[in-house]
């Protein structure tokens, strides 16, 4: 990691730049697989799993019998974890439910919103380097709770042509509606247009590489929505003499074994703690099966050293991580203070991990400074709000005149004759 000690604010957006492509570069790239899928449908889509997955398949769809030959594959301590992971995200997400709302804005006139889920929605599950299997409890729990009826699933196969049993069992525990061995931009685009065999969807979620997240934003032009752009994952670091070095060394690891283009960031107040944590990262990567990975996304990232806590609480803000973990002696007294994160986690004894996981939280978040303007995975993501009115004759007869007035001042007749036509008929009883 590179050290900077006290850097100019002016400094700041340079130094903490992501390693990431430009965004037309990948473009460029994924936009012929998305037209090549749109146009040629199974055909294309089986293609690219050949020519980037390194396997042909006969089949896309994931049959019963697979499903039920990877359920006995998984170990009943796995399962056991994963439901209890489950049950926590169910606690917290069937929390987030909204009761209709209503309110009479008038006497007589009665306005209402509703929440009701996306019909059909696209959940991606990265595999590659590591299956994420948590990853479909962090989607597909909140979207049956939502009420979502259709739950389309994708994840790329592995070069036997199956995929992680432990998806496969985690799918099948939440009730995800179909799964296909498909991944890729190829399987966004599979779910933009749909295909022969992959249902086209209402809205796509789900975290992946450069890739995947450009495939997902060229999928808004052809009348998608998306979850938000997340791409590479990335965690920052708040460190004070009262951080546990090893702590942290282990939390900036987790993240940076994720991939090669993965970002950790250390702000300390001191360059002692940035000296032991960097000790403690030494010796712990020496130990990980993926100290390879996680070493060329160390040479990504940087250690900051700010002495004073209202400029490093400006630039986690101006970073806007998609993890923050705060250890210092008084993290809620900093939290209070950072408005632009994916997921926060306080003091010592709250790794990334626990929300990754199984605390509750979802781990879908913000990348590459998004976090300024996007949330996180909720509730909310499944939902649309669809509003109501039902207005009374006496409502009309108060709200009428008013709705006639602006409608004569913006030179939209009918829109008065709508109500005038109502008026009148109450005057003619």
């Amino acid at each position: 990691m590179k050290l900077v000690v006290n850097p100019a604010k002016n400094s700041w957006r340079a130094l903490l730049q992501r390693p990431t492509l430009e965004f037309e570069e990948i473009e460029r790239q994924v936009h012929p697989v998305m037209e090549a899928v749109k146009d040629r449908g199974d055909k294309a889509l089986k293609e690219f799993t050949s020519k980037f997955d390194g396997v042909d398949l006969e089949e896309l769809k994931v049959t019963a019998a697979e499903i039920e030959t990877a359920k006995s594959l998984v170990s009943s301590e796995l399962k056991e974890a994963i439901e209890i992971a489950k049950g926590n995200i169910e606690a917290f997400h069937s929390a987030q439910r909204s009761e209709t709302l209503k309110v009479e804005t008038m006497p007589g006139v009665n306005c209402y919103r509703k929440s009701v889920g996306i019909e059909k929605v696209g959940l991606y599950i990265p595999g590659g380097t590591a299956p994420l299997f948590s990853t479909v409890l962090m989607l597909a729990v909140p979207a049956k709770i939502a009420g979502c009826r259709e739950i389309v699933l994708c994840t790329p196969p592995n070069r036997e042509g199956s995929i992680n049993p432990a998806i496969l069992f985690t799918a099948d525990l939440v009730g995800v509606t179909k799964i296909f061995k498909a991944g890729g931009a190829q399987a966004i685009a599979a779910m933009t247009f749909g295909t022969d065999t992959i249902p086209k969807v209402n809205k796509i979620f789900g975290p992946g590489n450069q890739y995947v997240t450009a495939a997902k934003q060229l999928s808004t032009k052809y009348g998608l929505a998306i979850d938000m752009p997340a791409g590479p994952s990335e965690v920052a670091v708040y460190a004070d003499s009262s951080a546990v070095p090893a702590f942290v060394a282990a939390d900036l690891l987790s993240q940076a074994e994720h991939g090669v283009d993965s970002q950790v960031v250390l702000v300390a107040d001191s360059e002692a703690v940035v000296k032991e944590v960097s000790k403690a990262i030494e010796a712990q990567l020496k130990e990980l099966p993926r100290a390879e990975i996680a070493s060329k996304a160390l040479d990504n990232s940087v250690a900051i050293v700010l002495d004073k806590q209202e400029e490093a609480i400006a630039l986690l803000n101006e970073y806007g991580a998609e993890h923050l973990i705060l250890s210092v002696s008084k993290p809620w007294h900093v939290a209070d203070q950072i408005i632009n994160a994916g997921s926060v986690f306080l003091g010592n004894y709250t790794p990334e991990s626990a929300g990754d996981y199984a605390s509750g939280t979802n781990h879908t978040l913000p990348t590459n400074g998004y976090a300024k303007m996007y949330s996180g995975i909720s509730l909310d993501s499944f939902v649309k709000k669809i509003t109501y009115q039902e207005i009374s004759k006496e409502g009309l007869a108060k709200l009428g005149p008013v709705i006639e007035k602006m409608a004569a001042a913006e030179q939209l007749e009918a829109h008065k004759n709508a109500v005038t036509l109502r008026l009148k008929s109450l005057e003619d009883v």
